[in-house]
């Protein structure tokens, strides 16, 4: 693995936990919109390392060329989806929203829940990011050895 390779890997998933904070945050703002549903990001690892993933790789790589290949890493962002559990019904007839016995659905947000998830989320952006400067440092001292 080169060093450009650590640095994509770096910022793919400084692209990844951005996203995943933005969520989080908006889920935050809607805590009090009624009807709003809760969305959850869903995080992926870039390579299949599943037995026959592996093996697969292996057969391009050992047994074809005699080398073997390394495994990418990282993770990527596929998207959200939605919370399946219904928040509380209130009573409210006058409200916009309200169906036809007088009740809306409040948000099935929860503030705790969403905080850790978010705290989570930055302390991985964190780590990338210093996974990052490290990489940078160490492609700086390469050049300086190279002098």
């Amino acid at each position: 693995m080169g060093i450009l390779d650590s640095m994509n890997i770096g910022a793919e998933a400084l692209k990844t936990q951005g996203l995943r904070l933005d969520t989080h945050a908006k889920n935050v703002a809607n805590v009090d919109t009624p009807n709003y549903i809760r969305k959850i990001p869903v995080l992926n690892e870039v390579n299949d390392l599943s037995f026959s993933g592996v093996m697969s790789e292996m057969q391009s790589g050992v047994f074809t060329s005699g080398s073997s290949t390394y495994l990418k890493g990282g993770v990527t962002f596929s998207g959200l989806v939605e919370d399946p559990t219904l928040g509380d019904k209130i009573y409210k007839p006058g409200h916009p929203d309200a169906d036809k016995d007088g009740y809306i659905r409040a948000s099935n947000v929860n503030p705790m829940v969403e905080m850790a998830d978010a705290m989570l989320a930055q302390r991985a952006y964190e780590a990338n990011l210093a996974l990052i400067n490290i990489t940078k440092s160490m492609a700086l001292k390469a050049v300086e050895i190279g002098k």
